[in-house]
């Protein structure tokens, strides 16, 4: 009794579909990823190439672009409320990094077991799912000279009524302070994630080497979270550094545009009633970006270098 010999549908049927099996572990996530690529290349990368170009150009954003070559980038020297706005950046910025080691002290807290710990969890990440527009107008309520619960509670001391955003001295400080509040509570969330992929066997092991407090935190808890606080400073720093909605709520910029920072004061060239001057504007993009790129190569080289230590 014979028997049918039955062909091999397993079997290569081209080259092709040969290629595409023995490459379909490569070739798939790439087609995934395409479509992502495919928006990031179009609606990121290719307008920070057009920012650039267009900085070099005088443009209304209606009439015809004039190339003006270096001279937006001559003006900036010069300009008064650039400056101003520059400052107030790193004034943002070195404060702004307060949020990290808040976060990372209320996570710690919070990673207990102790009564009411999710009631405390949920106060403490409140002000991450509320909008920037309701927290600026929370403290913009709480700085009101008449009837704000800053005057109040100062009124209990014997202390008189302090117009924070009011006062140029004071009114960036003040934002920045309303800015800090969700900020922490992002980074706490950070540092809640990364404490839950902490070694146990690692607190043990310092426990027994005699690590308490401190020296435990330094150096078994921290090393481990060193992704999350990587992402912490990535975000912290182009959230102080792209810093627009708390200033165009609280202030719009005042008083005598002292809160200004660079985004605001690209906006006011570009888009608002000073101008529509787009080269201009443009031209403060780059520079924003430029700092903004410094920070981050700063950080990923320093990532780099810790892990080629790490693996000699």
């Amino acid at each position: 009794m014979t028997t049918a010999t039955l062909p091999d549908t397993h079997a290569d049927s081209g080259p092709r579909n040969g290629w595409l099996r023995r490459n379909r572990m490569l070739v798939s996530p790439l087609l995934f990823l395409a479509p992502g690529v495919l928006f990031f290349l179009v609606y990121v990368i290719f307008p920070i190439f057009q920012s650039f170009g267009l900085s070099f150009y005088a443009w209304d954003g209606l009439g015809e672009a004039r190339y003006v070559g270096l001279a937006n980038y001559q003006e900036l020297a010069t300009d008064r409320n650039f400056e101003v706005s520059l400052w107030n950046n790193l004034r943002w910025l070195l404060l702004y990094l307060l949020a990290i080691p808040g976060g990372l002290f209320i996570a710690l807290f919070l990673n207990q077991t102790i009564v009411g710990i999710r009631l405390y969890k949920s106060l403490f990440f409140f002000p991450f799912v509320i909008s920037q527009v309701v927290v600026g107008l929370v403290f913009t309520w709480f700085y009101d000279p008449t009837f704000g619960l800053l005057n109040t509670m100062l009124g209990w001391v014997g202390a008189g009524p302090i117009n924070v955003l009011g006062d140029p001295q004071l009114a960036t400080y003040g934002i920045i302070a309303a800015g800090l509040w969700p900020q922490v509570a992002y980074c706490m969330i950070l540092y809640l994630t990364g404490l839950n992929a902490v070694d146990p066997e690692q607190i043990e092991a310092g426990r027994l080497d005699g690590a308490r407090g401190w020296r435990m935190l330094w150096h078994i808890i921290l090393p481990q979270l060193r992704p999350a606080t990587f992402i912490a400073f990535v975000v912290t720093i182009i959230g102080a550094l792209r810093s627009f909605d708390l200033i165009s709520i609280m202030t719009n910029g005042g008083p005598f545009g002292s809160t200004r920072v660079l985004s605001f004061y690209m906006f006011e060239k570009a888009l608002s009633e000073y101008g529509f001057r787009m080269g201009y504007g443009a031209a403060i993009a780059v520079v924003l970006f430029l700092i903004m790129l410094v920070f981050i190569a700063y950080f990923l080289w320093s990532m780099w270098r810790d892990e080629q230590g790490a693996r000699r």
